[in-house]
């Protein structure tokens, strides 16, 4: 009767284990957060560039994308981070209203009037911030602000 009653308790805690598995959520990581805030800071300086012309900031512009490629490939490949990286494939989607998009169109206007400087920026912004947010408290809250945004974007 004993060795029932522990394989009832081993059968119960191994279904409460594997339940939990399926909604892992990766760990804080102290490097992504450092450089997602980095990030954010050169983006916000180089956005309130736009409304000069885009030509004398394109190496600007290609060297902030390239340490946003960079750390999206480092997100990619950590487990259970779905999340973080779908966020990164929508900043950095050109057919898309948030960073990239907003580059294209710099890009292709040549400069951008400042109301819509002040808009883009703000979303982008605010979007960064998501990201760090949830990066830093990996709680259900700052996800689910997370998956609103990634949701309403594709």
């Amino acid at each position: 009767m004993k060795h029932l009653k522990y394989l009832t308790l081993l059968i119960a805690l191994s279904f409460s284990i594997s339940s939990c598995t399926s909604t892992k959520t990766a760990l804080f990581d102290h490097y992504s957060y450092q450089k997602t805030t980095e990030l954010k800071v050169e983006t916000s300086k180089l956005m309130s560039k736009a409304t000069a012309s885009y030509s004398s900031h394109k190496e600007e512009v290609e060297s902030l994308m390239f340490h946003i490629e960079k750390l999206s490939e480092y997100e990619k490949n950590k487990p259970n981070n779905e999340i973080t990286f779908a966020m990164w494939k929508l900043l950095t989607n050109k057919e898309k209203n948030l960073l990239a998009g907003f580059f294209k169109r710099w890009e292709t206007k040549g400069i951008v009037s400042q109301a819509f400087l002040e808009e883009s920026k703000k979303q982008v912004l605010d979007a960064l911030d998501l990201l760090i947010q949830y990066e830093i408290k990996k709680d259900r809250e700052s996800k689910d602000a997370l998956l609103d945004l990634i949701n309403g974007n594709t």
